[in-house]
Formats: structure tokens, C-alpha cells, sequence
């Protein structure tokens, strides 16, 4: 029995360290939630494109100003005027020829109207000679400045008044749920209507109008899962060493809850360009001339017959931008979700 004990080997791993060794490296929440959103192709396509569209809507500022989208020399709208999108004349779409009404062959519409020959608009102009192109940037980034600027105030208003509403509770929690109802049940077109009349039709009167009752919806999400986390035994701990409510809330409650957060902030940046988009379908958006994604499709739904791509272009536009930042959100919502990991 001595010998056998004697004879007896270690077979694998030969050391207490290398036993203990983790292979499987230790992940923080945010570098697990990215490692989850890298998976989901979608949506790392969407923030690329997002964050591309951005970048160049920032950058084009210094390039394409709102005066050269929004002048034109009235002396020359019938050489200019709705002329089809061209690049070069070998590519079908961007040829610059057009099939009129009445016609079965497409007609170079460059040369019928005495176009120099060093004149091309890649995405054509509109009934005024103005270059849809640049019209569809500013109308970009005209929409993308209201919605991420009502997105903050829908931020900052909404979440710091959940965390105050839903981690007081009481008589202060249902007063200011009441708020939050009263505010609710004001139709948005009454409020758009008022400060048109007031401020005028523009970016800053929607903004606001979208700021007054956007963040309500904000601030319900934050107060219903602050009423979840605030009997949790961290909670409990903390106010056992004494920290005050306001510290709790900010620095405990609100880091678990930001990644549903973001994920709603996602979802209200699309939400407020299509507000914007059908608050100028209906003459309530910026003031003419100055271009949004809406106010051009506002402005070519009586050519769409004849010039189609004059409403088509700004409506891929809006199309492309609110669904890849669902996407996102999307993507977002899963990664933030632990439950979803499947390893």
C-alpha cells in the first residue's frame, strides 16, 4: 500500500496557480453589453451609419450653408428647374434623363433645357432650380438638431423627475403624477399651434413644443423602475451608513436603470424627427424656405407624377435615419439585458 502511494502522479494541470487560473476573462457591465451589441451586425451597421451621418452633417455646415440650399436666380429657373439626378451618362438613374408624360422614350432633360455641359446635380433640383442634394443635407441636419436637442431636455427634465417622483413616493409621487397626466392629456397640435402663433413657425418653436410634453413618457419609464430598485438591500445598505435620498438616487438607483435609459433615448430620437417631418407636411414646421426632411416631402408630393425622385430621395432619407436608430435601440436592448446572453 506505501508503494502505491509512492508511485501515485498528478495527471493535467501541475500547479495550485494553474488550477486556479480563470480562463475566461473578468467583464465589467459595459464591456459585456458591447462585447452583446457587436454580435447583433444590424445594429453595429446602424451606429456606423448614424455616426457617419452625424459627422457629415456637422461637417457640411462649413461646406453647404442654408443660403446656398435655399437661393436661386429667378433668371434661370427654366434651365434648372426639376432637372432628374446625373452623374455621368453611362449610369441608368443618374444619366440625367427623364420619361415625361405622354412619352415612351426618356429625354435628356440636361440638353432639352440648355444645361451647361459642366453642370450636374447628383440628386437633381427641384420646380425652383435649387439642388435637391443640398436641400436634403440641411433638411438632414435640421432634423437631427431638433431631435437630439429635444432629447436632452426630454432627458435631463424626464429622468431627474422620475428618480425625484418615484424614490420620494407618498403624497409628493402622486402630485406629481398628476402633473405628468394634466400635461399628457394636452394634444401636442394645440401646443405646436399656440407657439407658431407666438414665436412663429420654426426650429425653436418645435423644440419646445416637443420639449413640454415629450418628457413625460421619459419621466413614467424612470419612476416605475425606480419604485423596483429603491427597496432593494443595496438601497437599504446605503441608507443604513447614512447617505442622503439625493446621493442615493443619482449615484445608486440611476447607474442600474441607464441602460434602459439609452435604450428609450433611442427610441425618441426617430419619434421626434417624424414629428418634426408631419408637423412640416402641415405647415407648422420650419419657416419656407429653409428645408427639413419634411418640408420637402411637403413640397414635391404635387410633382410626384411627373418627378418622382423629388419626393422619393428625402423619404429614403427619413426612412434610412429612423430605422437604423431603431435598430440601434434594438441592439441596444439586448445588449443592456443580461438575460439575453447566451454563454
Amino acid at each position: 500500500m506505501l508503494e502505491e502511494k509512492k508511485s501515485f502522479k498528478l495527471v493535467g494541470v501541475g500547479s495550485n496557480a494553474q488550477q486556479e487560473k480563470i480562463e475566461k476573462p473578468a467583464l465589467s457591465f459595459l464591456e459585456d453589453a458591447w462585447r452583446r451589441l457587436k454580435k447583433n451586425k444590424l445594429a453595429v451597421i446602424s451606429m456606423v451609419f448614424l455616426v457617419t451621418l452625424l459627422v457629415f452633417a456637422v461637417g457640411s455646415s462649413f461646406i453647404v450653408s442654408k443660403n446656398d440650399a435655399n437661393s436661386f436666380d429667378s433668371k434661370e429657373v427654366n434651365i434648372y428647374r426639376n432637372l432628374p439626378p446625373k452623374l455621368s451618362s453611362n449610369l441608368p438613374f443618374w444619366n440625367g434623363s427623364i420619361t415625361y408624360a405622354g412619352n415612351t422614350e426618356p429625354n435628356d432633360a440636361y440638353a432639352d433645357q440648355g444645361v451647361p455641359e459642366n453642370k450636374k446635380f447628383l440628386l437633381g433640383t427641384d420646380s425652383l432650380g435649387r439642388s435637391i442634394g443640398k436641400r436634403i443635407t440641411v433638411g438632414i441636419r435640421i432634423s437631427l438638431l431638433i431631435a437630439i436637442v429635444a432629447t436632452l431636455i426630454d432627458l435631463i427634465i424626464g429622468v431627474t423627475y422620475g428618480l425625484i417622483s418615484g424614490f420620494t413616493g407618498g403624497k409628493v409621487d402622486t402630485l406629481m403624477q398628476r402633473i405628468i397626466e394634466v400635461i399628457s392629456s394636452i394634444p401636442n397640435l394645440v401646443i405646436v399651434t399656440m407657439l407658431g402663433l407666438l414665436l412663429g413657425n420654426g426650429v425653436l418653436s418645435i423644440i419646445i413644443s416637443i420639449a413640454i410634453v415629450g418628457w413625460t413618457s421619459m419621466a413614467r419609464q424612470v419612476r416605475n423602475l425606480t419604485l423596483s430598485y429603491r427597496e432593494r438591500d443595496f438601497i437599504l445598505a446605503s441608507r443604513a451608513l447614512g447617505e442622503s435620498n439625493f446621493k442615493i438616487a443619482f449615484k445608486h438607483v440611476l447607474p442600474n436603470i441607464s441602460g434602459i435609459i439609452i435604450v428609450q433615448i433611442m427610441m425618441t430620437v426617430p419619434s421626434a424627427i417624424m414629428y418634426e417631418s408631419v408637423l412640416s407636411a402641415i405647415n407648422l414646421g420650419v419657416k419656407p424656405p429653409t428645408a427639413s426632411l419634411g418640408s420637402l416631402i411637403t413640397d414635391a408630393q404635387e410633382n410626384l407624377q411627373y418627378f418622382p425622385y423629388q419626393v422619393l430621395l428625402p423619404a429614403l432619407a427619413l426612412v434610412f435615419i429612423s430605422l437604423a436608430f431603431i435598430l440601434l435601440g434594438d441592439g441596444l436592448r439586448d445588449a443592456f439585458d443580461p438575460k439575453s446572453s447566451n454563454d
